[in-house]
């Protein structure tokens, strides 16, 4: 898994992937590992100190499924912001049925187009959410109307994508690494841009591709097809060289909360 979160405030992401530098924060890992511990204490927030109201721009689809189950979790007051099209809860493998029936009875839904700019510029305004996750934006205008409808938004949490970067042997990138303006996620670039310039709060997260359960691209295919057929399989030739294609979705969703949450490091 590589990914990397730009942060314009001074937020820490927890070792053992990431790198500190301040208010920017490049991460990348190597290595898969079976537990997330950071290096450095943890900042704990008990709910009823640091409850938020939480929008989530999407997440009935695959990383905001269980995105939203974690801040549910620690206490938060979560809205899925969607077109009403998919189901707004589904049981996940592994789930007992009190823990989907206590996630069914917190989350809440926000039925409406985000390419409807009115509607969702009224609705928010209406609701003043503190925190944003945008699992779903794709273009600078379809942020726009989020952040005109919340003036005082705490934070704006975006999922970009390491398509941005420009093409490069070498790997893993770093968030200083040269990013492409023609690249087909131009749009994320230009939304970060746009956060910046509207003088937000924002962290934006790149990641590669990502597995898990209810997966609906299933980049996993290319290994089983040359398994089929017989064909080897290539790994890189030196360790240092060794990366994770991937990222599993249960992984990436931790990130997502700590750089709200905020880490201390030693």
């Amino acid at each position: 898994m590589a990914a990397t979160a730009s942060l314009k405030s001074s937020l820490r992401l927890p070792s053992p992937i990431s790198d500190f530098s301040g208010a920017a924060v490049s991460v990348s890992a190597q290595k898969s590992r079976r537990s997330w511990q950071p290096r450095g204490a943890r900042v704990q927030v008990s709910a009823a100190a640091d409850s938020k109201n939480i929008l989530v721009m999407g997440g009935t689809r695959f990383i905001g499924v269980f995105l939203s189950r974690l801040l549910v979790k620690e206490g938060h007051q979560v809205t899925l912001f969607t077109r009403g099209k998919a189901p707004i809860t589904q049981q996940l493998p592994g789930e007992s049925d009190a823990e989907y029936a206590e996630f069914s009875s917190k989350i809440q839904h926000l039925k409406g187009d985000r390419m409807d700019f009115e509607f969702v510029k009224a609705s928010l305004a209406a609701k003043g959410y503190d925190v944003v996750y945008d699992i779903n934006g794709r273009e600078a205008a379809e942020v726009e109307p989020i952040i005109d409808a919340l003036p005082d938004l705490e934070q704006y949490i975006y999922c970009s994508s390491a398509g941005v970067y420009l093409k490069s042997d070498l790997l893993p990138h770093c968030e200083a690494d040269a990013v492409d303006p023609k690249s087909r996620h131009k749009g994320k670039l230009e939304t970060e841009s746009l956060l910046t310039a509207r003088g937000v709060n924002w962290t934006s997260i790149r990641p590669v591709y990502i597995y898990g359960p209810h997966n609906y691209n299933p980049v996993e295919e290319w290994f089983f097809h040359r398994l089929k057929a017989g064909r080897p399989i290539p790994i890189p030739g030196e360790p240092a060289d060794l990366q994770h294609l991937r990222g599993q979705v249960r992984h990436l969703r931790r990130p997502r909360t700590g750089v709200r949450e905020g880490w201390r490091v030693p």
